[in-house]
């Protein structure tokens, strides 16, 4: 009888179980609620970085990280999806979702961070243990090992056509924009390359968190003070903005728990200050928000109509939303009321208010700096589903005011679709009756803020102004 071989010891390595790294795992679970909710980060990544402190898991350190990690990945998700399609030897619509946000999170620390090669492999392989199990690991780890390959200029080199062969598409890649987006925003800008590439640029970089001082609660300075020397700026073109330094948090600010001072991007701030300074013919009692949630531009419209003696209507559709409107003007100094109603279906009388705004639902291009994701969700035809709804709110808006009153027509787009093209069929009658207005030019009413463009309306951008490319058309009623 044959005998057996000696068994070999040692030859398989020993079971080891996974390191846990909650700043990884907070990361993949707030990309998995954007792609499988269709969430913002900015409304799920703030709980979850709370919880985590109040667990004792996470220091400052570990939720800038989490943060990083996150905005990080959605920013630049198409340029990451175009690195990690080179990698993988099937097209990237058949590698699972889960599979795929734990790629890009890795690509990302290669690419898009001071991460060392070594530890950004070896933690997004740890992590793929842990969320998707050991076979799901091998892939993650080969794919990982060649983006590490190249580091983020030569993958571009690689994977983006040169400018001139196709330049949207070379920007969109290298800029990491839908060529859709690219293309509109240049149409809107104008210009040539430089201008573009600025943009889109700045629609990469994280906001800075700008703060109002609501006017008759608070001031600039007292807000400056609050903050404390060295964390804080005045704003650049609001009197009422203070921009805090990173890391700063609203929340712990006196004035902001107490409600007399708020977050808000110092273009919308803009927006309502021009409408507020409009000139007038006739009296300047009542003032309308026609879109009012959730609250930022109702609440500094409240504190300057106070201090004209003029009461405020803020109306919402949403009811969750007319919630937040009603605290966000809670302890306003003057007369207002808040309302859930529909601006398409008026529950109030025509020509009852001498201003009005309406800041309508849209596609949000002007925001990309604070909600990246939106960038990859939104589709062209998203244009299409808007459209009618806002040109019938301009016509609502139009019919509130009285003769001699003023409109805004305020969007967070830039998108001539959603600007200049709604003002104008609604002035001239397409889908509906003409209406008799005359522009009121807004650049004046912006003192010290350059390249507003040609007028009358105005468009500000992130990359020339630090804002969000807010568009606003003053409109005065004539008959």
């Amino acid at each position: 009888m044959s005998q057996q071989p000696p068994r070999r010891h040692g030859t398989r390595k020993p079971y080891r179980r996974p390191k846990k790294d909650p700043v990884r795992i907070l990361a993949f679970e707030a990309l998995r609620a954007v792609d499988e909710r269709d969430a913002y980060a900015n409304l799920v990544l703030p709980p979850l970085l709370r919880k985590a402190r109040e667990g004792g898991e996470f220091d400052s350190r570990d939720a800038a990280l989490a943060t990083e990690l996150v905005y990080g990945s959605l920013r630049r998700q198409g340029t990451y999806d175009a690195i990690v399609a080179q990698c993988v030897d099937r097209p990237l619509r058949e590698v699972d979702p889960p599979v795929l946000d734990v790629l890009t999170l890795g690509a990302h620390q290669l690419l898009g961070t001071r991460i060392p090669t070594h530890a950004a492999v070896s933690a997004s392989v740890e992590l793929a243990r842990v969320v998707l199990g050991d076979g799901r690991a091998k892939f993650v780890n080969a794919v990982l090992r060649k983006v590490a390959a190249h580091d983020l200029d030569g993958w571009l080199e690689r994977v983006a056509p040169e400018y001139d062969e196709d330049p949207e598409e070379h920007l969109g890649i290298v800029h990491a924009h839908p060529r859709w987006i690219v293309s509109a925003l240049w149409d809107a800008l104008g210009g040539g390359r430089a201008g573009i590439e600025d943009l889109l640029e700045a629609d990469n970089e994280r906001p800075e968190v700008t703060l109002v001082a609501r006017p008759g609660r608070a001031t600039a300075e007292e807000l400056l003070a609050a903050v404390g020397e060295g964390g804080a700026l005045p704003g650049r073109w609001s009197p009422y903005a203070v921009r805090l330094a990173e890391g700063g948090e609203p929340g712990a600010l006196d004035p902001v728990r107490e409600g007399r001072a708020g977050v808000q991007d110092e273009g919308s701030q803009l927006v309502a200050i021009a409408l507020a300074d409009a000139p007038l013919d006739g009296p300047d009692r009542v003032w309308l928000d026609g879109c009012a949630g959730p609250g930022g531009k109702a609440a500094l419209l409240g504190a300057l109509a106070a201090e004209r003696g003029a009461a405020l209507l803020a109306s919402e559709k949403q009811p969750h939303r007319a919630r937040l409107v009603a605290r966000a003007l809670d302890g306003n100094p003057g007369p207002y009321a808040v309302i859930a109603a529909d601006g398409t279906r008026p529950a109030w009388r025509p020509g009852a208010f001498d201003r009005v705004l309406v800041d309508v639902p849209c596609t949000g291009l002007g925001a990309l700096r604070r909600r990246p994701e939106a960038r990859w969700r939104r589709r062209p035809e998203d244009l299409e589903g808007f459209a009618p709804l806002q040109r019938e709110l301009l016509r609502q808006a139009l019919a509130a005011v009285r003769v001699g009153g003023v409109v805004g027509y305020a969007t967070c787009s830039p998108h001539p679709a959603e600007t200049r093209a709604v003002v104008e069929d609604v002035i001239k009658g397409r889908g509906g009756g003409a209406a008799a207005v005359e522009w009121v030019d807004a650049r004046p009413l912006m003192p010290g803020v350059p390249a507003l463009g040609d007028g009358p309306d105005v468009q500000l951008w992130p990359h020339l102004h630090g804002t969000d490319a807010m568009y606003l058309a003053l409109l005065r009623r004539t008959d």
